[in-house]
């Protein structure tokens, strides 16, 4: 049976994930916060991940693909390790097996991606490059771009006292804070909060006193 969990794309969704309970997954050690969910125990599925120290996840294949972002700890595969501030994407029909030493907590999109999608891509904390976003000091480190669909993935940082423009979001955005406080006219964003604008939502970006965000662009019908 299919379970559906902010399944209409053309709401707006904005959740506070830390003030959200842990729900154990199959694997025992292995917990998520579920943010947006289509399908049953294998969905189109936005999450956060929380991985217990010694924990693993059994084997399992991406028929449409996966990505992730490591909040915290280290996230091991049979490909390596990645430490906080990785992104991994893992393209349709990958196959791995999750891990962790230490522990980690993750926030992951599956089933996702475009079945072309071919390129796995991995971008660790130390490998970033960063570029001004605007002349008022936001700046940008782009973690992946799809021409063919529009699709950016990025860090994005604001400085204290930022006020950007008002701009429309024509094919969707997806934030995560991860430092700081973000604000737009609709509400004020701490560490944690995850924001779904749908297609042609507007909205003016700023901060008091700065922040920084992971943002997904262009991937929303």
């Amino acid at each position: 049976m299919d379970e559906r969990l902010n399944a209409d794309f053309a709401q707006r969704i904005a959740i506070d994930t830390d003030a959200m309970p842990w729900q154990p997954s199959p694997s025992s050690g292995v917990d998520r916060r579920m943010l947006d969910r289509i399908g049953s125990e294998v969905a189109r599925a936005t999450s956060i991940v929380r991985y217990a120290p010694g924990s693993s996840f059994a084997p399992h294949r991406h028929d449409a693909g996966e990505e992730f972002l490591v909040l915290d700890g280290v996230f091991s595969d049979e490909h390596g390790d990645y430490h906080a501030g990785s992104y991994i994407r893992n393209e349709p029909g990958s196959v791995h097996t999750p891990r962790t030493g230490p522990g980690c907590v993750i926030f992951v999109k599956l089933r996702q991606m475009d079945t072309q999608d071919s390129v796995r891509v991995l971008r660790g904390s130390g490998e970033l490059a960063w570029e001004p976003l605007d002349v008022r000091g936001a700046r940008r480190a782009l973690l992946h771009a799809d021409p063919l669909s529009r699709e950016t993935v990025a860090l994005e940082e604001l400085p204290p006292g930022y006020a950007g423009i008002a701009a429309a979001c024509p094919h969707g955005e997806e934030i995560l804070v991860l430092d700081g406080t973000l604000a737009d006219e609709h509400g004020e964003y701490g560490r944690g909060f995850w924001i779904r604008n749908p297609a042609g939502f507007r909205r003016t970006l700023r901060s008091a006193g700065g922040a920084r965000y992971w943002v997904k662009r262009g991937h929303l019908p």
